[in-house]
C-alpha cells in the first residue's frame, strides 16, 4: 500500500523520505530547483501529480523554489502546522500526501501567496516553448 512507510522507503532516498514523508526541510539554497528558470512543470516526486508551472515561479530570496499558485487548486492540501514553536500552513500533495513545504501570505500579486516548496519534493519537466503549460 502506498501510504505504508516500507513502500516509500523502497521508492525514495533517505533524504527524500525524510522530507517528503516525515515533513522535513532541505537546507535553504541547497535545492537543485531553486535557480531553475526554464519553462516547464514541477510534479510531485512521489506520485507524479502536476503541482506547479514555471509561469507561477518567482525568486522570493528565501532559498527555496517559490510559486504564487499551484497548477490546480485541487493538486494540493493545506494543513495547520504548529511544529517548531511556530504556526504555519503546511502544503501537501493532494494525491499522495507528500509533504512539500509551506505557504505564506507574503507573495506577489495576483494571489499574494508564496508556496515555499522543497526542491527535493519536486520533479521538473522542461518543455519546449511551443508546448502548453500543463
Amino acid at each position: 500500500m502506498k501510504n505504508e512507510p516500507d513502500f516509500w522507503r523502497k521508492q525514495l532516498t533517505e533524504e527524500q523520505y525524510r522530507v517528503c514523508r516525515l515533513g522535513g526541510t532541505e537546507p535553504a539554497w541547497s535545492g537543485s530547483l531553486n535557480e531553475e528558470k526554464r519553462p516547464g512543470r514541477f510534479d510531485c516526486l512521489c506520485c507524479g501529480r502536476p503541482l506547479f508551472v514555471s509561469e507561477t515561479k518567482f525568486d522570493s530570496g528565501s532559498g527555496w523554489p517559490s510559486f504564487f499558485r499551484p497548477v490546480d487548486p485541487e493538486a494540493i492540501v493545506e494543513r495547520r502546522d504548529t511544529s517548531h514553536g511556530m504556526v504555519r500552513t503546511e502544503v501537501l500533495c493532494a494525491n499522495c500526501q507528500a509533504h512539500l513545504g509551506h505557504v505564506f501570505e507574503d507573495g506577489p500579486e495576483p494571489t499574494g501567496l508564496r508556496y515555499c516548496i522543497n526542491s527535493i519534493c519536486l520533479r521538473f519537466h522542461a518543455r519546449d516553448e511551443d508546448e502548453s503549460t500543463t
